[in-house]
């Protein structure tokens, strides 16, 4: 009778101490500072959409920079080229250094935009609280979080650039540099790049960067935010809409700004690049860098992995938007002011 009571008793303190371990967790998020708890929401949603898409990011690199041997290849064959080289792992070459540096960068981009947005609102109602506020707050964190991330962009690109061979052949973007080395990884190539050209070797590129994304942040704050607003309120949690809203917002956001990231991926490349393939690793800034791919290579070149781009932005964006507002509400983070719809304001 007396173990019966005692494990009776160790049950229901097991209970207790479970139900006491949920309320201090519920309690350490709810003391968690909101802009930890955004921090925490966007790093997430940029990791969680980034790997989903990484066999398409890859492509989309090897397209833009025209990488030897994919040049006239669509997505299909690209990727059937890309498994017998290299094998599954080679979908998900540089997704290392992608998902490292996409953690801070969303992480960023979504924490300070809410900053920004709530900034703006407080300090200068004159402006009123349109999506417009989305705009202006979505380009300055885009910005932002570019500034503190890029090293790890050039990093990711340089380690997608090239293609080594599972026998043991290594090729680049152009002809004619085969015999260089292959970079180890993420670390490699920081040190290897600041070696070669210091600390503005490891922002090569970052001015037709910030430059694109700018309007693009913006641009895919304003659609997202715009297009929520025209939701009917019955629909307004609906995963499905949210999916559909990012989608579109990606899709018109990257459409207008693609041409600069083109030539971000082409000045990041650098030096591997300078063959008579037509690349110009010298162009020293956006514009010249723009009107040399159309002297050189056409301007079809500037829309080059366009497709792919579509195929991968929409789920991309779609996905870490999503993820974003469910993570949100997981941490419990406070509603914010909403932004109102342009045409009813």
């Amino acid at each position: 009778m007396g173990s019966t009571q005692r494990s009776t008793l160790g049950l229901v303190d097991h209970g207790g101490s479970t139900s006491t371990s949920h309320e201090k967790a519920s309690s350490y998020i709810d003391n968690m500072p909101v802009y930890v708890k955004e921090l925490i929401a966007g790093g997430a949603a940029g990791a969680f959409a980034k790997t989903a898409v990484a066999p398409l990011e890859r492509i989309k690199i090897l397209l833009q920079t025209r990488t030897n041997g994919f040049q006239s290849l669509g997505v299909h064959q690209s990727l059937k080229k890309l498994l017998k080289h290299e094998g599954v792992k080679g979908f998900y070459k540089g997704n290392g250094a992608s998902v490292i540096r996409i953690v801070p960068y969303a992480a960023l981009h979504y924490m300070t935009y809410e900053q920004y947005r709530s900034w703006i609102l407080n300090h200068y109602p004159i402006l009123g609280s349109g999506t417009h506020i989305d705009l202006l707050a979505g380009a300055a964190s885009g910005g932002t979080a570019v500034l503190c991330t890029y090293p790890l962009d050039l990093a990711r690109t340089r380690l997608a650039y090239q293609v080594v061979d599972t026998r043991g052949s290594l090729e680049y973007g152009t002809k004619g540099f085969q015999s260089q080395t292959a970079y180890k990884g993420i670390k490699d190539v920081l040190f290897s790049v600041y070696k070669e050209g210091g600390a503005r070797g490891l922002y090569r590129g970052v001015g037709p960067t910030l430059i694109g994304i700018l309007p693009y942040a913006g641009l895919k704050f304003y659609i997202y935010e715009e297009l929520k607003g025209h939701v009917p309120q019955d629909y307004e949690n609906s995963i499905t809409m949210r999916l559909s809203c990012g989608a579109l917002a990606g899709l018109f956001g990257q459409t207008f700004t693609y041409p600069l990231d083109v030539v971000r991926r082409q000045m990041q490349v650098g030096n591997r690049s300078k063959t008579t393939q037509g690349g110009d690793p010298g162009s020293k800034n956006t514009l010249e860098g723009l009107t040399t791919i159309v002297r050189k290579q056409g301007w079809r070149q500037l829309f080059a992995g366009l497709s792919i781009n579509y195929i991968k932005i929409v789920p991309s964006v779609a996905i870490g938007f999503t993820a974003y507002d469910t993570m949100k509400f997981w941490l419990r983070v406070p509603p914010r002011q909403k932004s109102q719809p342009t045409s009813s304001a």
